[in-house]
């Protein structure tokens, strides 16, 4: 198809003549019940399967399994000035601090507060937040290092504080 004076140069879709007009409406008909019949199945399994179950022990230690990432001192990766954290706190490479989602400072994760990183050696530092529409998640500061950072990824960890 040539374009013409009133077309854009953009692709335009190719039409299958083995396609019927009538294979979509039968598809999205088959669809539809199982679909209904999945949503309440798969909302009362995220129930069960939720990586955010707080436990605690004798000693008082809470434990979380959260979603990790990493994060960086860029211009790119901040909502704000990129050396300054949330609360203020002036970021600097080789700080072991982390942000995290707003959920988890109502389960007692405060400005300041120790943690663990199961994997990770040494003590962490709760120093930034993250944006609300994060949950059950941390973010670990990696300072300069943009390439760790990409390599680490988004893992599943278990924390202790």
């Amino acid at each position: 198809m040539q374009p013409t004076a009133s077309q854009d140069t953009l692709p335009q879709p190719i039409e299958d003549p083995n396609r019927h007009a009538s294979f979509d409406q039968d598809r999205e008909a088959v669809m539809r019940p199982s679909r209904r019949r999945l949503l309440p199945l798969l909302s009362t399994l995220g129930m069960f399967v939720s990586p955010a179950v707080v436990c605690g022990d004798d000693t008082g230690e809470q434990t979380l399994l959260v979603t990790a990432t990493a994060y960086n001192s860029e211009a790119g990766q901040r909502d704000h000035e990129p050396g300054v954290a949330a609360w203020g706190d002036i970021l600097e490479p080789g700080m072991k601090v982390i942000a995290v989602s707003r959920d988890l400072l109502a389960l007692g994760l405060e400005r300041g507060s120790p943690l663990s990183i199961d994997g990770l050696d040494g003590e962490y530092r709760v120093i930034d937040k993250m944006h609300t529409r994060w949950e059950k998640r941390i973010d670990i500061y990696m300072g300069e290092d943009v390439e760790a950072a990409r390599a680490w990824g988004a893992r599943l960890v278990r924390i202790r504080w």
